[in-house]
């Protein structure tokens, strides 16, 4: 478990849920008392996905409970509150990212820098804040991504596991990120008289690794004096698949530069990008059932045609009327005749 999840664990087991049910015997313990504890939860401000996060860490004790033997079923199954939706995220055009990294490379290079290098690239941010130096293959255009930064109790800062299995990889630079990453490590950038031991550090301040919150708070405040959208600093890896998408890369490649550990996660997070994509799918759609349509008819057409190698198509077709029956005649009226024959008996009929 990474240091971060335990502390949050930890937070709500002690600071909420035993102050909550520290009363109840285990073997009394039912699904009324959490519906009650999460009403009351909401009722007095608490976010949904902060109760939401509280009921599975309950859920999960719980459910270690019943592999003991304590109990007979899980009480916290299934959860009172489903898992609330991801808020409606504001995306940056590459021309809002434009215009504010021209501002931020002069009001503040290494929140410029570490922006260029997340959407350059499409890792996140706490992976950015631990790049190492001798991580980065600038003649190549590749980077390694080994850790990342995670805030224990927002205080105490710790390079820990990457969020999946499959973040710790080799990741791909565009030419404005690996320039970024140039300039961080270039001579004339200070490092300080007595760098922490994170020295050589890509992102940084006299050489100690920039913390979270300080980065989210700067680029909001660079936002507002650039003017553009406000938007979350995870959210900029936006930028490095939303163009792709529009140069029709395919989406599978695109989830493997984000690194995400399923390719359903990418669809899920970033749906909205899949639009082209599904337009793409039915107009191929479209385009096979027109193809099909088009093609039987030439093949019923092409079937009236006798065939005869030695007729061009359009003798074919004159052949092919020539040998057309004579339409037959819609009445019953004796057809008239004028042989020799048939001229004298009549003759001899009128005498």
């Amino acid at each position: 478990m990474k240091p971060t999840t335990a502390s949050h664990y930890r937070r709500y087991v002690y600071d909420d849920l035993i102050p909550a049910f520290r009363t109840i015997r285990l073997d009394d313990f039912r699904w009324p008392h959490i519906r009650t504890f999460a009403d009351h939860q909401l009722t007095h401000g608490r976010g949904r996905a902060t109760v939401h996060r509280m009921l599975c860490t309950l859920s999960s004790a719980l459910g270690d409970a019943v592999r003991a033997g304590r109990l007979h079923h899980n009480v916290g199954r299934p959860l009172v509150i489903r898992r609330p939706r991801h808020a409606d995220r504001i995306e940056w055009t590459t021309d809002h990212a434009a215009t504010f990294l021209r501002y931020a490379h002069g009001a503040d290079p290494p929140i410029a820098d570490l922006t260029e290098l997340l959407t350059g690239s499409g890792i996140r941010k706490g992976e950015a804040l631990t790049l190492h130096e001798d991580d980065a293959y600038l003649d190549k255009r590749f980077m390694y991504i080994h850790w990342t930064l995670s805030a224990i109790d927002n205080t105490e800062l710790a390079f820990t596991e990457p969020k999946t299995r499959s973040s710790r990889n080799w990741v791909a630079l565009s030419d404005r990120a690996t320039a970024a990453i140039a300039h961080r490590l270039a001579p004339d950038t200070l490092r300080g008289p007595n760098p922490a031991p994170g020295h050589g550090l890509v992102i940084h301040r006299h050489g100690r690794p920039l913390h979270p919150s300080y980065v989210l708070s700067q680029f909001h405040r660079l936002c507002h004096k650039a003017g553009v959208p406000v938007t979350g600093v995870h959210d900029l890896r936006h930028l490095a698949c939303a163009p792709a998408m529009d140069e029709h890369v395919p989406l599978p490649i695109v989830s493997k530069t984000l690194r995400h550990s399923t390719f359903s996660t990418t669809v899920d997070v970033y749906h909205y990008l899949t639009i082209q994509a599904v337009r793409e799918a039915v107009d191929a759609i479209n385009h096979a059932l027109d193809q099909a349509d088009h093609n039987a008819l030439h093949d019923h057409h092409a079937a009236r045609i006798p065939h005869n190698p030695h007729l061009t198509t359009h003798q074919a077709r004159k052949t092919t009327q020539h040998r057309q029956p004579a339409p037959r005649p819609t009445h019953r009226d004796h057809t008239a005749t004028t042989s020799r024959r048939n001229t004298k008996k009549a003759a001899s009929t009128f005498r």
